[in-house]
């Protein structure tokens, strides 16, 4: 297995008299070596925390289960496990992945039994191979920005203006009109983002709003936003916020 990278490059140290531990609620770019070093809880990168990373790397192995599906994903820096949890009889919905190709994981970093694992949100196969050669110059940027907002302080702009990050794969929040939301995905955004609460909007809020769609559409929805750095969970799992 080829270590570039994998010496030198150590996004996940902190600055000497760093203040406390920042949010962002981005999705940090991040090899594989990085997150099998990382420490425990959120992804770290210098003082600024994060919810979600994104990967690109090879799927090596693919097991199927009732209940989830579990991936064996390598890049140039080392493996790891992802996986990606099945409603009861949704075998369907499984990502659209192949063997020994390229994916884009976009998943929480959790610990099982002392490992490193990943918790999918959501998967796609990489369709072009300019996709690996720019997360990594993402993942480079986001390093660089992440030292220097620790160590200077200010605005963060992690967005490199790529594909992944007009995808929500990058850090910047983009403008309504450039989410790449549209249909029921924008609708359901700008219902939670002109909603006025520090709170957010409950869940069967949007129910109530929404009632022509079923609870498990809305339900992806949500996940899917997440998932792309779009919103996230405020007081619990079912009241939410915009990123914006």
């Amino acid at each position: 297995m080829n270590d570039t990278f994998g010496g030198e490059f150590n996004a996940n140290q902190t600055t000497d008299g760093a203040a406390s531990e920042k949010k962002s609620e981005g999705i940090a770019p991040v090899l594989i070596k990085q997150v099998l070093n990382s420490p425990e809880g959120n992804f770290q990168m210098f003082e600024m925390s994060f919810s979600m990373v994104c990967v690109k790397a090879i799927v090596r192995n693919i097991d199927t289960s009732s209940t989830k599906i579990t991936y064996t994903l390598e890049d140039s820096t080392g493996r790891i496990e992802a996986h990606y949890w099945l409603e009861e009889g949704d075998t369907l919905k499984a990502p659209d992945v192949m063997l020994n190709n390229y994916a884009t994981v976009y998943g929480s970093v959790r610990s099982q039994g002392g490992q490193k694992t990943l918790m999918v949100f959501k998967m796609l196969p990489v369709n072009d191979a300019n996709e690996v050669v720019t997360h990594i110059l993402e993942v480079l940027n986001a390093r660089y920005k992440s030292e220097e907002y620790a160590t200077k302080g200010g605005g963060c702009d992690f967005s490199g203006g790529s594909k992944a990050a007009s995808d929500g794969g990058g850090f910047g929040v983009q403008g309504s009109n450039d989410l790449g939301l549209d249909g029921k995905n924008l609708v359901v955004f700008k219902a939670i983002k002109e909603h006025m609460s520090n709170d957010g909007i409950s869940r069967d809020e949007l129910k109530r709003k929404f009632t022509q769609m079923r609870e498990s559409e809305l339900n992806g929805i949500l996940d899917f936003m997440i998932s792309e750095g779009h919103i996230y969970s405020s007081i619990d799992t079912d009241h939410f916020l915009s990123t914006e």
